[in-house]
């Protein structure tokens, strides 16, 4: 088996990832459309930064392969922007004029991997795949968030203090002194919301109290 199907195996599940492309060199990007296409994965190419920030970002798990050197936007400039504005594609950096300080600027800045041309297919792609495996995390944690905030805004105030409180570690007669209410009533007030948000047992609730965000106070610190 030569390198270009073991290489081609790495991405096997990822059929629905998007590999986005930006490459001033239309050979380079042709030459990496085909070797992702190849292996099963979705295709973007851009010639410039530009063309990339004007297009609509992909829905699902994607990663950015990046070349260093642009006209316009550099690839460094590039990712410190993203980052600004808080959008998070995994990048993997690709570039015939490689330095230390460069590669050390792309790797503190959270990129993946830092290749230097010529690279081999097998080690692209499994860079690839690191960063598209990031990114299908990243979209799962952020579902799972929204999905358990929106539950716990169902919550009414009182509801949201008593789990928050509960989540804590606070026993049930503990939560009643500091919100000044009878252990039954909270009892039955933590009953009625741990239904409400779907919490099984005390370790599921610590788990959707940490997802949502909620601080001990029940407001709602959204992570970064």
């Amino acid at each position: 088996m030569n390198e270009h199907l073991q290489a081609s195996h790495l991405v096997a599940g990822y059929e629905e990832a998007v590999v986005l492309i930006v490459d001033d060199d239309a050979s380079i990007r042709n030459a990496l459309t085909n070797l992702f296409q190849s292996a099963g994965l979705k295709v973007r190419d851009y010639a410039s930064a530009a063309e990339l920030l004007e297009s609509e970002p992909p829905e699902g798990p994607s990663c950015l392969v990046l070349d260093i050197r642009l006209p316009g936007l550099s690839g460094l400039e590039l990712q410190s922007g993203l980052a600004s504005a808080n959008m998070h594609t995994p990048i993997v950096f690709i570039t015939g004029h490689a330095d230390v300080p460069m590669t050390v600027q792309a790797m503190k800045g959270g990129a993946v991997d830092f290749l230097t041309k010529p690279f081999r297919d097998r080690d692209l792609l499994h860079a690839v795949q690191i960063a598209i495996e990031r990114d299908r995390k990243k979209r799962e944690l952020e579902k799972m968030q929204a999905g358990v905030r929106s539950r716990f805004e169902s919550l009414t105030t009182r509801e949201r203090d008593i789990l928050t409180l509960v989540a804590s570690g606070l026993l049930n007669k503990q939560v009643a002194g500091e919100l000044g209410l009878a252990e039954i009533t909270v009892k039955v007030y933590r009953g009625q919301a741990m239904r409400k948000v779907g919490a099984k047992s005390l370790a599921d609730l610590i788990r959707m109290v940490e997802l949502s965000g909620l601080s001990r106070s029940g407001q709602t610190c959204i992570p970064k």
